[in-house]
C-alpha cells in the first residue's frame, strides 16, 4: 500500500465516506448534550439525585449562565443572528447549487445545532424572566435536555441516511 495515498485518503475533505467527519457528528452532539446553557449534564444529574447542596449549586450557576447569556443577547443578538443566516445561506447555497460535499455536510451538522442553540437561548430568556427553583428547575432542564437529544436522533438518523445515499450514488467506497 502506497503510504502517501493512505495518508491523503486519511486527511482529504470528503464528508459522508470520511471517518474524521463521523468522529467529529459525534463528539458534536456529545458535547451538545452533555451542556444546557452552561451547565453539565453531571451536575444536573447529581442534583436531581443526591439533595438540597446540589440543586443549590445548580441554581447558582443556572443563574449565572443565564445572565450572561441574557447580557450577551442584548449586546450581540442582531450580528449573531444575521452571521448565522450567513452561513446558513452559504452553506445551503454551497451545498444545493454547487453540489460541494463538504458545504453539505457541514450544513448537515450546522443546521440542527442551530435550533439546539435557539432551545438553549429561549430556556435562558424564560428562566431569566420567570426563574426557577428546586426539582422545578430540574425538571424543565431535563426536559430540555431531552429535546437536544430528540434533535440529536433526528439529525444523526437523516445524516446518516443522505451520507449513505450520497456515497452509494457517488459509487465511493472504501
Amino acid at each position: 500500500m502506497d503510504w502517501t495515498l493512505a495518508l491523503v485518503r486519511l486527511i482529504e475533505l470528503e464528508t459522508f465516506v470520511n471517518v474524521w467527519y463521523w468522529l467529529a457528528v459525534i463528539v458534536t452532539w456529545s458535547v451538545a448534550s452533555n451542556w444546557l446553557i452552561g451547565v453539565p449534564f453531571d451536575m444536573l444529574f447529581r442534583a436531581r439525585k443526591l439533595g438540597e447542596a446540589e440543586i443549590a449549586d445548580l441554581e447558582a450557576l443556572v443563574d449565572i449562565n443565564v445572565r450572561r447569556i441574557v447580557a450577551t443577547n442584548e449586546i450581540f443578538a442582531t450580528a449573531f443572528v444575521g452571521l448565522i443566516a450567513f452561513v446558513l445561506s452559504a452553506l445551503t447555497v454551497m451545498s444545493f447549487g454547487y453540489r460541494f460535499e463538504l458545504a453539505q455536510g457541514l450544513l448537515a451538522l450546522a443546521a440542527p445545532l442551530t435550533l439546539v442553540v435557539i432551545v438553549n437561548m429561549r430556556l435562558a430568556h424564560q428562566l431569566y424572566a420567570a426563574p426557577l427553583e428546586g426539582r422545578a428547575l430540574v425538571r424543565r432542564l431535563f426536559a430540555v435536555r431531552l429535546w437536544t437529544q430528540i434533535i440529536a436522533m433526528i439529525s444523526l438518523f437523516f445524516t446518516a441516511m443522505y451520507g449513505m445515499y450520497y456515497a452509494i450514488s457517488a459509487r465511493q467506497f472504501f
